[in-house]
Order: C-alpha cells, then sequence, then structure tokens
C-alpha cells in the first residue's frame, strides 16, 4: 500500500490506494478538525500537496488558484496509487484552548427548587445488612440467604441479582461473617443490587450528573448520601473533530464504523472527566454507582450508538425518546459495571433531554401561573414557552457562531479568547478583554457580540452589517465587497497572525441572532402573546452565563425587559441532571415535563421566515422592540 507522510512531524502512515486522507491522517494520530462534518464545505481542513499522488476534485471552497499550487481539502480527497507527502495547515495542529472557569451552576438557581433533604432519594441507595450465615440440611443457598436479607429489609417482592455479582458472592459473604453493603435500585417491587462489598461501606454512595453538550462535556461528581457535589469539571466533546453542529455530525455518522467513532469519542471525554474529578475527590471509581445524563436528542442517539440520520429527514423522527434506565456496562460510562444510567428524556427531534433537564431550575416546573420563557442558547437554539398549566416547545439552528464556531477567528470560550471588546466612537480601534490576561489567541461568542454592539452603537457598524468604509480607521482593511476589522495584529497576537473579524463572520452572528429572536416571537404570537407579557425570561447555556444583556439587546438577540425580568441561569442541564440523580420527585417531575410539552415545528411555521428575514439587521426592522420603555 501507498505510504502517505504528514508534515510537519514527518509522520507516515499505510493507506490503500482511493481511501479518504482524511482518514488517512486520523489513522496517523492527527487530530483534524472538520466542523462542517467531512462535506467540503467549510475549507477548514486545508492541506497541501508537496509530492506524490494525491486525487482532489476542487469544489470552489477553496480561494482561487490555490488547487493549482498544491492545496486539497483533506475530507475531500482520496489516495493515489503511489507514495505521498502531504503538509497539514497550522490551525489543524493547533492545541484546544482550556478551560479556566469551573462552577457549580446550582447558585444561579432558585434554592425553593433544588432537592430538599427529605427529597433525597438517590438513583442507587445503600442498605447494610447481616446475613444468615449457612446452615447445615437448611437447604438454603447463598443466593437464598441474600434474598431473604433484602426483602425483610426493603420489604421488595423480589430480589435481581446480576451473574457478575453472582460470581462474587460466595467470598463476599464469608469474609467478614455476612456482613456486606448492598447498593440497590428500588422499581416495581424488585430490588435490583448493583454493588455487593462486604463491610458496612454505606458511606460510600457517589454518583456523577453528566451534560453531554454539541460543543463541551461537563461533568459532576455527587455523594449521593449528601446530595452534596464534590467536584465538577468541564471539558471539549471530543466529537468535534466530526463536525461543529449536530447535522455535521448526523452527516458524518451515516457509515457504521464513523458512527461508533463519534460514540467512542464522547465516551472517552465522558470517561476521563470521571477519572479526574474521582481522582481529584479522593473517591474510588468503584463506589460510582450511578449516573444522570442529558443531552440533545442527536447527542443520547450518538452516545448510545443509534444511528441519528433519521433526526433531520422529514417528518424528522428520532429512534427513541425515552430510554430505560440502563447499566452501566450497556452504555459504556465507566463507572461500577452495574451502575444504574438515567437518560433524561426527549420530545422533538431539536428538543431533547437537556431541555428537559433545564426546565427543572425555572417556575416551569411548579405550578406557577406567570409565564415563563425559557431560552438555551448553543449551537441550536431550544426554547420552552409556559407556565404550570401548559408547556409550549421548538428549536431553531443558530449555527456555531454563538461558541466561536463558523468564525475565521473563532474560538470557544476559552484561555486566549477575547471575551469583551470596547470600540473608540473615533478612532474606532479597538479594546479587548482577553479569557486568562494572555494575548488574543482568537475570539468567542460573548467576545462578538460585545463587539458588534459596540461596532454599531458607535456607527462602524451599519444596521446591514457593514462596516464603515468612509471614514478612516486603522482596524478596517477593506478588499472588493468585503471588509474586515482588526482585533489585534499578527506581534499582538498568541496566534501569530492577525486576529480579525469579517464581515461574512458578523452575517453569521446576526442570522444565528435573528434564529433566535424570531423563535421566541413566532411562539409568542401563537399565544397572542409579547414579551411584555412574560414574568420572567429565562436564558440557559455555558454561553448564557457570560451573555451581557446589553449588548445581546442593542444587537437584536433580546427584547428590551427590565433587568429583574431575565435570569441567567447557567448549564441548567447539569443542574437538572443533578436533581434527577439524587431525588425521586424531580425524575418523575422530569418525565412529567417532557410528557406536557407540545411541539412546535418551526419549519412548517409560515410565519416563521417572515419574522426571521425581520430581524436580519441590527437591531432589527422594527427597532422600537429593542428601545427601553
Amino acid at each position: 500500500m501507498p505510504i502517505v507522510t504528514f508534515q510537519p512531524g514527518n509522520v507516515t502512515v499505510d493507506a490503500a490506494p482511493g481511501a479518504g486522507l482524511w482518514e488517512a491522517a486520523r489513522a496517523a494520530g492527527l487530530s483534524v478538525e472538520t466542523p462542517c462534518g467531512g462535506r467540503g464545505v467549510c475549507g477548514k481542513c486545508l492541506a497541501r500537496v508537496e509530492s506524490g499522488s494525491v486525487e482532489f476534485k476542487d469544489t470552489g471552497v477553496m480561494p482561487r488558484g490555490m488547487a493549482e499550487q498544491g492545496s486539497v481539502l483533506l475530507c475531500l480527497a482520496k489516495v493515489g496509487d503511489g507514495p505521498a507527502t502531504v503538509r497539514l495547515a497550522p490551525q489543524l495542529r493547533e492545541e484546544q484552548g482550556q478551560f479556566i472557569r469551573e462552577s457549580d451552576d446550582r447558585t444561579l438557581v432558585d434554592a425553593a427548587l433544588l432537592p430538599a433533604a427529605e427529597d433525597l432519594e438517590p438513583l442507587v441507595r445503600m442498605l447494610a445488612l447481616e446475613v444468615a450465615e449457612p446452615q447445615a440440611g437448611d437447604g438454603l443457598s447463598d443466593y437464598d440467604r441474600l434474598e431473604r436479607a433484602v426483602k425483610a429489609k426493603l420489604g421488595a417482592q423480589r430480589m435481581e441479582l446480576p451473574v457478575p455479582l453472582l460470581r462474587a458472592l460466595p467470598e463476599a459473604l464469608r469474609r467478614d461473617g455476612g456482613r456486606v453493603t448492598a447498593a440497590y435500585r428500588l422499581t416495581d417491587g424488585a430490588a435490583r443490587i448493583v454493588s455487593l462489598k462486604p463491610r458496612d461501606e454505606t458511606g460510600r454512595n457517589f454518583g456523577v450528573a453528566v451534560d453531554i453538550g454539541t460543543t463541551t462535556v461537563a461533568v459532576q461528581l455527587i455523594d449521593l448520601g449528601r446530595g452534596e457535589a464534590l467536584a465538577s469539571k468541564t471539558a471539549y466533546n471530543a466529537q468535534i473533530e466530526c463536525g461543529l453542529d449536530v447535522i455535521s455530525r448526523i452527516n458524518y455518522a451515516r457509515k457504521p464504523e464513523r458512527l461508533e467513532e463519534l460514540r467512542s469519542k464522547v465516551l472517552g471525554t465522558i470517561n476521563a472527566l470521571i477519572a479526574e474529578l474521582a481522582e481529584a475527590s479522593g473517591v474510588d471509581v468503584g463506589c460510582i454507582l450511578a449516573a444522570s445524563v442529558a443531552g440533545n436528542t442527536t447527542m443520547t442517539h450518538l452516545l448510545m450508538g443509534i444511528p441519528p440520520e433519521y433526526i433531520r429527514l422529514e417528518p424528522y423522527t428520532p429512534a427513541v425518546y425515552r430510554l430505560p434506565e440502563l447499566r452501566a456496562w450497556e452504555v459504556g460510562i465507566g463507572i461500577v459495571p452495574e451502575g444504574v444510567v438515567y437518560l433524561a428524556p426527549a420530545v422533538g427531534s431539536y428538543v431533547g433531554g437537556d431541555i428537559t433537564s433545564g426546565l427543572m431550575c425555572t417556575s416551569l416546573a411548579t405550578d406557577s401561573e406567570d409565564v415563563c420563557l425559557f431560552i438555551d442558547i448553543g449551537t441550536n437554539g431550544e426554547i420552552v414557552l409556559g407556565n404550570g398549566e401548559f408547556l409550549m416547545g421548538c428549536a431553531c439552528s443558530a449555527g456555531p457562531a454563538f461558541e466561536g464556531g463558523g468564525l475565521d477567528c473563532g474560538m470557544r470560550a476559552s484561555a486566549g479568547a477575547v471575551e469583551w471588546a470596547e470600540v473608540d466612537g473615533q478612532t474606532g480601534l479597538p479594546r479587548c478583554s482577553v479569557i486568562g490576561g494572555s494575548k488574543p489567541a482568537g475570539i468567542c461568542g460573548s467576545g462578538m457580540i460585545s463587539l458588534l454592539a459596540n461596532l454599531f452603537e458607535t456607527g462602524w457598524l451599519d444596521a446591514a452589517g457593514k462596516l464603515d468604509r468612509v471614514r478612516p480607521c486603522a482596524a478596517i482593511e477593506a478588499s472588493g465587497r468585503q471588509a474586515r476589522y482588526v482585533l489585534a495584529r499578527s506581534d499582538e497576537s498568541a496566534a501569530g497572525r492577525e486576529i480579525y473579524v469579517t464581515e461574512n463572520d458578523i452575517g453569521n452572528v446576526i442570522r444565528a441572532k435573528a434564529a433566535i429572536f424570531s423563535a421566541c416571537r413566532v411562539m409568542l404570537r401563537k399565544l397572542g402573546m409579547d414579551f411584555g407579557d412574560l414574568s420572567q425570561m429565562v436564558i440557559a447555556g455555558g454561553f448564557g452565563r457570560y451573555l451581557d444583556a446589553g449588548r445581546a439587546r442593542l444587537i437584536g438577540l433580546m427584547p428590551a425587559l427590565p433587568q429583574e425580568k431575565l435570569k441567567f441561569i447557567g448549564n441548567s442541564s447539569l443542574t437538572g441532571a443533578y436533581m434527577a440523580l439524587v431525588s425521586e420527585k424531580h425524575r418523575l417531575k422530569k418525565d412529567e415535563l417532557a410528557g406536557k410539552i407540545t411541539y412546535i415545528d418551526l419549519a412548517v411555521e409560515p410565519e416563521y421566515m417572515d419574522e426571521y428575514t425581520a430581524a436580519l439587521f441590527l437591531p432589527h426592522t422594527d427597532a422600537s422592540l429593542f428601545r427601553r420603555q
């Protein structure tokens, strides 16, 4: 087979003729991000063939003339009949930024909504037993004696003991004179034993709450006995290499081997976080007995290895909305193999378990008659409107711009990202704040909103998203029909290149905010309401935690509501997963909410496109919506 050499680094790999160059790079252990899911439309996997045979047909995504100079897109190129040397573009080798903000977003949620001490009834509970010793002639097996003890203590009708625990049962019962600790899940009269250990270890009961986001994965380690969080940690979802948004990943997952790759990647992210949290907290992974998982519908399918293809095809029907409680080994989550895994229920192709979890953090989970609007802002914008009597939900495609994706110099909200920018009204020059205080390496979603609001407010950007080409400004560079705004020159940036925002980038943000605002307005109008009729507007998601409401209003993302009506609750999906982990009452409420939501498909709402078109300006064609009364 031909040998392909990747530079820099001189990494070689054997590849069959006709194999994808992208797959060859991945087989060589190289990290190659393809935000579009390998469809050849984003141009991010750019590389140059220095020698040898590579098959490639230019689709017009690359700048004119680059194909003639040997440039290819890895996702569309194929290995030829002979050896080849390919040089990867620098951005394919950059390390991802690190999260430097870890917080417990439960502090942002009304304490009355969180499980109280009397509500604590975790997914898995502990039971100290003294099992009778074996007696000659009593006709009882070890299993029988354990079952009698369990039934007597719990009032259960029957006991279920998995085969791996049955194999360990003889030694467990005899190591400490029949004194054992059984971790169990009691449902429908059956006590399913999850773990069985000699001695009294009732105080060693832990679980994990998991939020699987399209961009990030967050895990929280919980002491189930006390209902307290020991530690939290966040990492980027390793699936990002295969696509920035859910549609890209659905496209990528069409082949079985790629579906399994996506499953392995997200499990790798989850399990690495669990292991790190356990080590940092001095907790044996063997004492982590339960997991409560929340994620959007596509993320749940990919976690389970279920083909997600029909989520994106009319009539947009996923394989499953509600999964039964599963065992950890069935899912692949790295806790006790027989540990219980609860997955939050979804209600639509694009309103998933992350939203039903998030609703637990709002008045929508109560009997309140006040109407509340809940928005989770990410690569998708998921919206729920209602009160204690009714719930309506919808989703719109915001794209990855709010999380730094799809922007020339975009990056996630990590060290080195511009998170805030102020523009001088006279000179048009920027002043930036960077996460971590270092030189800028790119700009994240909150930075984009801040910058656009400042540019628009100072007159350097017009309502259509075009930069001022008339007044002289050293930060604005125009070339033909396009212009860009430079935040940092090459010698001022951590990346060694200019950090800038193009008018195309600005257009991406405008389209994203238009999609979310329009979806909100359509939902309200279906009920004959407007934003002023809301008792509260709740913003969820990691992006929302750092959103400047004033700046968001200036660009038309949020309406002009009084500050007391706005509430930011951070990663409500993770908080809702925590609630389900520690409280049966809250698990039942989450399932009830999922069954209560009426799902609205915006694709068949004729009014939505009219609203969306009107919102494709800063702030909107109806600017009065964003003026404070």
